[in-house]
């Protein structure tokens, strides 16, 4: 299991992901989930991974070899991100394809998903989240952020914090913290955390982070960040037991409301 996010608002884009992989409780290692393939001052394309691992490093593989081989498809010719979207999503079936009967045959999950993100000159920056079976759908006004993996537990702070107004810097701390309360409540979520911060316009991926196990600043927003919502408990107020009781037709029409 693994958790990537990306995010999208007026100022640009952050990309994240944890590096954690597992084959059972007593096979766990670390692998790199997020991929630059930014050309400096044309575009900057930063990709997510989820899911089997020989299949998501077979896609990333074959991109680099296709940009190696200068084939006439690949991720810096093709002329904007929806088209990059699907030649990705091609990628990934081609890889599937050639995987899946002998995956299938010894009952090995060969599902995965991945997010790309970022900008090609004369267009606005784009947030795609590419599904398994190589289709895709993109992150709007309304729904801002994409996820892959472990979903679930970083996903309220997202709900209730981001706005499309919210600067960058902010975004990646709300990154970071979704990462973070994911990784509290499953251990198959881990660092080292890797995080991008694109900013509209500049085509290059330029700030880059990456947070290991017992980073200091991981460590600090983990304490505050938790102190800060034991505070936010500690203020609500208590329930209010002694509330009249509500009468059987009453009951009725707030149901019926």
């Amino acid at each position: 299991m693994t958790y990537c996010l990306g995010i999208i608002n007026r100022f640009g884009i952050v990309l994240a992901a944890d590096s954690r992989t597992n084959a059972g409780v007593d096979y766990i290692s670390t692998y790199n989930k997020l991929f630059d393939f930014s050309l400096p001052g044309e575009r900057a394309i930063v990709i997510c991974t989820s899911g089997n691992l020989s299949i998501t490093q077979g896609v990333i593989n074959q991109l680099h070899r296709d940009l190696h081989s200068q084939e006439e498809l690949n991720i810096h010719s093709l002329p904007n991100m929806y088209e990059v979207t699907r030649y990705v999503g091609s990628k990934l079936r081609q890889i599937q394809d050639q995987d899946r009967p002998w995956l299938e045959r010894d009952r090995i999950d060969f599902h995965c998903s991945l997010l790309v993100g970022g900008q090609i000159r004369g267009e606005a920056p784009q947030l795609y989240l590419i599904y398994t079976q190589g289709n895709f759908i993109q992150a709007t006004l309304e729904t801002p952020f994409l996820q892959i993996g472990e979903t679930k537990y970083g996903k309220p702070i997202l709900d209730r914090t981001l706005t499309y107004d919210m600067p960058l810097e902010a975004v990646a701390k709300c990154a970071l913290l979704s990462i973070d309360s994911t990784m509290k409540s499953n251990i198959s979520v881990g660092p080292p955390i890797n995080l991008v911060m694109y900013e509209a316009g500049t085509f290059m991926a330029r700030q880059k982070l990456q947070l290991r196990l017992g980073d200091p600043y991981l460590a600090k927003i983990r304490k505050l960040w938790e102190n800060s919502l034991r505070r936010a408990f500690e203020s609500m107020p208590n329930i209010e037991w002694q509330h009249p009781p509500v009468e059987d037709h009453q009951q009725e029409d707030i149901l019926i409301d």
